[in-house]
């Protein structure tokens, strides 16, 4: 189960970290990711990191403002975003990678999702 939260109202400029809590021990070795869905646009990537936290990917829209990271002891997984643009509205959701294998940024990868986050950035 996966559960997120830090989501909220911001202004264009300021910063916010989301977290994703998860239950079970097997965490640890999955591969996570987060998406956004903005209202009327087709839900999009935004970031995913390896199980052992050292390998991250980001889309171009989001690279250098957006880090994902995770504490595997703590079952968390984290995302940064620095500079957010009313653009970065949406809500957004974690997922987890039970088998490690397939495209990092495709959606269909993920078997485990959260239930959503809403962050609003105001201009």
């Amino acid at each position: 189960q996966l559960q997120a939260s830090g989501g909220g109202l911001v202004q264009a400029g300021g910063s916010l970290r989301l977290s994703c809590a998860a239950s079970g021990r097997a965490f640890s070795m999955y591969r996570m990711g987060w998406f956004r869905q903005a209202p009327g646009k087709e839900r999009e990537f935004v970031a995913a990191i390896n199980w052992r936290g050292d390998t991250t990917y980001y889309p171009d829209s989001v690279k250098g403002r957006f880090t994902i990271s995770r504490d595997n002891a703590k079952n968390t997984l984290y995302r940064q975003t620095n500079s957010l643009k009313s653009e970065d509205t949406a809500v957004y959701r974690c997922a987890a990678d039970p088998r490690g294998v397939g495209v990092p940024q495709a959606s269909n990868t993920y078997l485990y999702w959260g239930q959503g986050t809403l962050v609003t950035v105001s201009s």
